[in-house]
């Protein structure tokens, strides 16, 4: 979704605007008018899941989301400070939810600051009423450790690494302490920065198109990992702009479960 349809469609009966800024960004003062704060650090993670940034269960998904004024029929449209980089993920766990009515604002907020767009010096926040949204749970578009291991055996199937070439190939450490360095053997790399412009918006379709062929071929099923599940989704929402709607999957532990000691979860390095 560009800057300059939401510019004509903002305020009054637009659509739902949703900051899912995270890390330093996260409550930062500046948000495009009447954003709310889709808080991928806070309530919106299950904070008793050893992984950061885990989904929620479906019925504390739903209450945060009528608690942020969600309703059925609304059209939703996710950013983040960062550009695209936790937008993803918010709109990948709505997906997950049954509700298809939402896209990512290309760019996020820098796009929309660069266009000249006006811009609140407050943090998003909601005080309105609450909504109605209703959780439909999507079995297969969040997976977990076993749903991996049966991708990486599978050979209509690749794993995705989101993370940096460095990190998949254990030659830089990893920014969360006690996980292994390297990647899960028989994964692909491809950093989600590859799948973004200069500018940091999304890349055409057609060359989406050339880089999921060059990194998956004709596999029916892609599965896509990071270091906790944020980055991923923007491989999932490039997969999705280039056209593969089905067998696409998140693995919501991602390598901040895999990474940690265990004789299951086996780890290689290099290329």
């Amino acid at each position: 979704m560009g800057v300059e349809w939401l510019a004509e469609r903002i305020g009054g009966t637009g659509p739902v605007l949703f900051d899912a800024s995270v890390g330093a960004l996260r409550g930062a003062p500046a948000r495009i008018p009447g954003a709310r704060p889709f808080d991928l650090d806070g309530v919106l993670s299950d904070h008793t899941a050893a992984a950061p940034h885990t989904m929620p269960a479906a019925a504390e998904f739903a209450d945060a989301m009528r608690g942020l004024g969600l309703d059925d029929t609304d059209t939703v449209v996710v950013y983040d400070g960062a550009g695209i980089y936790s937008s993803a993920r918010a709109w990948w766990m709505l997906r997950a939810m049954g509700f298809t009515r939402a896209a990512v604002l290309d760019g996020g907020l820098p796009a929309w600051a660069a266009a000249g767009l006006p811009v609140e010096d407050v943090p998003a926040a909601y005080g309105g009423p609450r909504g109605s949204f209703t959780a439909r749970p999507r079995p297969g578009l969040l997976v977990d450790a076993a749903a991996v291991s049966a991708a990486l055996a599978d050979p209509a199937a690749v794993v995705l690494d989101a993370r940096t070439r460095e990190r998949f190939e254990g030659t830089a450490p990893e920014p969360r302490p006690g996980l292994r360095g390297g990647h899960m053997p028989g994964a692909v790399s491809l950093p989600f920065g590859e799948l973004q412009g200069p500018d940091g918006r999304m890349r055409p379709a057609e060359e989406l198109r050339t880089v999921f062929a060059s990194v998956a071929g004709g596999r029916e099923r892609l599965c896509f990992s990071c270091g906790s599940g944020v980055t991923a989704c923007v491989l999932a929402l490039g997969a999705t702009l280039a056209g593969r709607e089905d067998g696409l999957a998140v693995y919501d532990g991602s390598w901040s479960e895999w990474g940690l000691p265990s004789p299951d979860r086996p780890v290689a390095s290099g290329p």
